[in-house]
């Protein structure tokens, strides 16, 4: 990915995941996509000034999308994939990094048990005896 755009779209809308090293935030592909000619999965990477100087960013950059090269065909056709990482990562090994970066895409791409998403303190007892409702 190269456009702020699409990087504000997964952002937005994406499911996330965080390690220490690294976030992945990832968005399925769209049940109303073109299933004759599928869009192949984009990856897009952040890196910011506070992972270290511009040769430290650099290398990490370069790790992360080596990283996933190898991962990219696991990625269901016409995905983004958004990974950021963390000042960590400029420390880390490459297998530590590696498998972080494993976790977190298996846990961005695994679905949700609940996909309604719950309002903060929606059944909480003080909300309950508020809406009047009997909380037995």
């Amino acid at each position: 990915m190269r456009r702020s755009a699409e990087f504000g779209l997964v952002m937005r809308t994406g499911k996330r995941a965080n390690r220490d090293a690294l976030g992945v935030v990832y968005v399925a592909p769209s049940a109303t996509g073109n299933e004759a000619d599928p869009d192949p999965p984009r990856v897009g990477f952040i890196v910011s000034k506070a992972v270290g100087n511009a040769v430290v960013r650099k290398r990490v950059q370069r790790r992360l999308r080596h990283l996933m090269r190898e991962r990219v065909r696991g990625l269901p056709a016409g995905s983004l994939l958004v990974v950021r990482a963390r000042p960590l990562a400029a420390s880390l090994g490459y297998d530590t990094l590696a498998a972080q970066l494993d976790g977190a895409l298996a846990s961005a791409m695994r679905p949700r048990k609940n996909a309604a998403r719950r309002r903060k303190g929606a059944d909480t007892p003080a909300a309950v005896r508020a809406r009047g409702d009997r909380a037995d």
